[in-house]
């Protein structure tokens, strides 16, 4: 950012003053400048899309866990509910 402000700086000199070189060194440095935060920008983006991948990872596996873990304790509670059930049917 501040390479564009001053390119613009040196564009405008360059321009009031008669001088293309200085012009141009000045548009050259305003489209580094733009390079630059572009790049930062994608830069960040990229970095915004992985933490969010990976926080709906850690969510979907935190879910999974959690549906493992209940149908584990739902096949305990049915198995020691038909245990308890043969155990009333067989006793003296």
């Amino acid at each position: 950012m501040i390479a564009q402000a001053v390119g613009k700086v040196e564009q405008s000199v360059g321009e009031r003053v008669g001088s293309q070189k200085l012009a141009n060194k000045g548009v050259a440095n305003q489209a580094k400048g733009a390079a630059k935060e572009t790049w930062g920008d994608a830069k960040d983006a990229a970095k915004q899309i992985h933490e969010s991948h990976k926080k709906a990872a850690s969510e979907k596996a935190t879910q999974s866990r959690e549906k493992i873990s209940q149908s584990v304790d739902d096949a305990k509670d049915k198995a020691k509910g038909r245990i308890d059930e043969f155990k009333r049917r067989h006793s003296a």
